[in-house]
């Protein structure tokens, strides 16, 4: 069965995403718990989703894209294997970091072909762990200055601000849109601008835009992904102006 091991997450901080899929349950439970201790010994938190299958890890994936930040892949399972359920995976998203965990040495080089993060030996120790979990943490500090964080219930999102198209609020509730999906949850639109720059702009007290996303921009709206959006009076001018700038620096 597929475990979700949601572990405490501090305001701000960040939490490293991690799935494990391998068809051997010791062996998720001995890799997770290492992992664990690694990234605590750093003083983060961390969240590990396991799959006991590459047919599992798939379904998953096709419905939660986008949130997690590394997948440690069992090459040898029954069923689909861990090479073939990464083909599969890079299909659809080419972000997603992918390790290697086997047994069996001879197809190492395989792991370039779906640009592997790396590829581990079993039985894995935390001296192999250690370097693999610095390279994870340095593409996350990397962009955490351009992804925007937000956490409904218990999941926590992380979305690269190039994929977002722009957020709106309704009542106590703030959604962000993105060409994929939306992803709803409580704050205030005030809020959310304050931790954006300038490349996010308001244009009415409910919309708040990602300027290098705007199609087409007028005194009365804009266009943005399939949405004609409305621009109230009280932020025209300011909304013109930071538009028009957004534009000369993109």
């Amino acid at each position: 069965m597929d475990v979700l091991c949601d572990r405490q997450k501090k305001e701000g901080m960040i939490v490293i995403r991690i799935g494990i899929c391998d068809d051997i349950y010791d062996a998720r439970l001995m890799l997770r718990a290492a992992l664990e201790q690694i990234f605590e010994g750093r003083g983060l938190m961390s969240t590990t989703v396991e799959f006991s299958s590459g047919e599992r890890a798939l379904r998953w994936l096709s419905a939660h894209r986008g949130e997690l930040d590394v997948l440690f892949l069992d090459i040898k399972m029954t069923g689909m294997d861990g090479m073939e359920t990464a083909q599969r995976i890079r299909k659809a998203d080419d972000r997603l970091d992918l390790v290697f965990v086997t047994s069996y040495s001879d197809r190492v080089f395989d792991g370039y072909s779906v640009g592997a993060l790396a590829y581990l030996m079993k039985p894995v120790k935390k001296p192999q762990l250690e370097p693999i979990a610095d390279r994870i943490l340095a593409k996350l500090y990397q962009n955490e200055n351009s992804t925007f964080f937000c956490k409904y219930g218990e999941v926590t999102y992380r979305i690269p601000y190039k994929k977002i198209l722009y957020f709106y609020s309704e009542r106590r509730m703030v959604t962000c849109v993105t060409a994929e999906r939306e992803y709803v949850f409580y704050d205030k639109l005030d809020h959310v601008a304050s931790r954006l720059g300038r490349q996010f702009v308001r244009i009415h007290q409910r919309y708040l835009v990602y300027a290098p996303a705007v199609e087409e921009v007028s005194a009365a709206e804009v266009h943005i992904g399939d949405a004609v959006l409305p621009v109230s009076r009280s932020c025209r001018e300011s909304a013109m102006m930071a538009l028009t700038y957004a534009a000369l620096e993109d």
